[in-house]
């Protein structure tokens, strides 16, 4: 796999930082998860891959075992807000003195500087100070949030995936680490830039809801089917369209010009009145093998059985029988092979992991017996 060999410690926290870490362990990175003391479980559920190692770094000997750590790992993920790493003996000038190897990866909301570094925050603050948010909403309603993929996983844990790869791409030529400031303000913004740079084209000029992409155009939108399910329609480019044209059983010289704006809410409601006409199955069967680009909008259970989606194996089943998508993009020559395994306990590794990392059998018990550390071995099942 692309990232076999590559060391990563992975400060336990929410979604960003576990999906960083997952992506990593996927494509062959090892990754050693620290987990608080105390921990009921994973409220992330993104710990494929991984092993846990529950560790206490508010107390000088769980901090100075974590710094032991990351003399010998190639990455360290941490989530919190700035300045706490740095209260607990942590900090990036630290530890790339002791590790000059080190990829200290710091993934936060706001950034690592600034008035909001302090405050907290969820994907949607972080959506809303990237100026994204007031560009996502149907015409005349309040913004919303795409649940919480764009900063949380986009912006957030993805982009941070991407500056550690790069980082350790840059070390192969200078061999030293760096410290990455990666935040979802800032990464979700990035991800925005089409709109930025296509403003002076006027594509977002009108308010929201109502320009080409997003959903204002009759020609690139959802419409209900007969039996309450939707069609997703993207027929942008003027033989797509067509081809829509005839699928809806419409004659392009009875209808307005494709980009009539001044059209488009009459459009949209003579093909929505069409689309209820028959349902999701049947319009199917009509536009499917087309370039009309007509969509079902399937369900996560419709979507792991879809045709086109089995035929690449697109979605994987661990043993304990939960299905979730497979790693992406798809590397040819050293595809990521993610863990069918269940996820790990917390503290479940935590005394391997220890022995890993050159710590004696005296050492381990005394961080045992101060409750700086905890272990946590599965049940087998009879």
């Amino acid at each position: 796999m692309a990232l076999r060999g590559v060391r990563v410690v992975e400060l336990a926290g929410l979604a960003p930082g576990p999906f960083c870490g997952m992506v990593l362990a996927d494509f062959g990175a090892q990754v050693v998860r620290v987990d608080r003391p105390g921990s009921s479980g994973d409220v992330s559920h993104l710990g494929r891959g991984k092993r846990s190692l529950v560790l206490d770094l508010r107390r000088p000997r769980g901090a100075a075992a974590l710094r032991r750590l990351c003399a010998r790992v190639d990455v360290l993920l941490e989530p919190f807000r700035s300045g706490v790493m740095e209260k607990l003996q942590l900090g990036p000038d630290l530890l790339l003195q002791e590790n000059p190897r080190l990829i200290y990866a710091r993934l936060s909301g706001f950034g690592q500087s600034g008035s909001f570094s302090q405050v907290a925050g969820h994907d949607i603050n972080y959506l809303a100070l990237s100026g994204v948010l007031s560009k996502l909403g149907r015409s005349g309603e309040n913004p919303y949030a795409p649940l919480n993929l764009l900063a949380d996983f986009g912006g957030g844990g993805l982009m941070c995936t991407l500056g550690i790869v790069m980082a350790l791409v840059e070390r192969t030529r200078s061999g030293k680490g760096q410290v990455i400031d990666a935040n979802m303000v800032e990464g979700t913004a990035y991800l925005s830039s089409f709109i930025w740079k296509t403003k002076k084209m006027g594509l977002w000029s009108k308010p929201q809801g109502q320009n080409l992409l997003d959903g204002g155009a009759p020609f690139y939108t959802t419409y209900r089917t007969a039996d309450g399910e939707f069609m997703a329609v993207g027929a942008i480019e003027p033989q797509f369209y067509q081809l829509l044209i005839k699928g809806l059983g419409l004659k392009s010289d009875e209808l307005p010009n494709q980009m009539s704006q001044a059209d488009w809410p009459e459009l949209k409601k003579k093909f929505a009145h069409v689309f209820a006409k028959k349902t999701k199955a049947e319009w199917c069967q009509i536009f499917d093998g087309t370039d009309a680009c007509v969509t079902p909008v399937l369900t996560l259970e419709e979507a792991v059985h879809q045709n086109h989606n089995r035929e690449r194996g697109s979605f994987l089943t661990d043993e304990e029988q939960c299905v979730s998508p497979r790693p992406a993009p798809l590397l040819l020559r050293t595809p990521a092979i993610p863990s069918t395994k269940r996820d790990p306990f917390i503290g479940e590794h935590t005394k391997e992991i220890l022995k890993e990392f050159g710590f004696n059998q005296k050492e381990i018990d005394e961080l045992d017996s101060e409750g700086i550390i905890e272990s946590r071995k599965s049940k087998s099942k009879l």
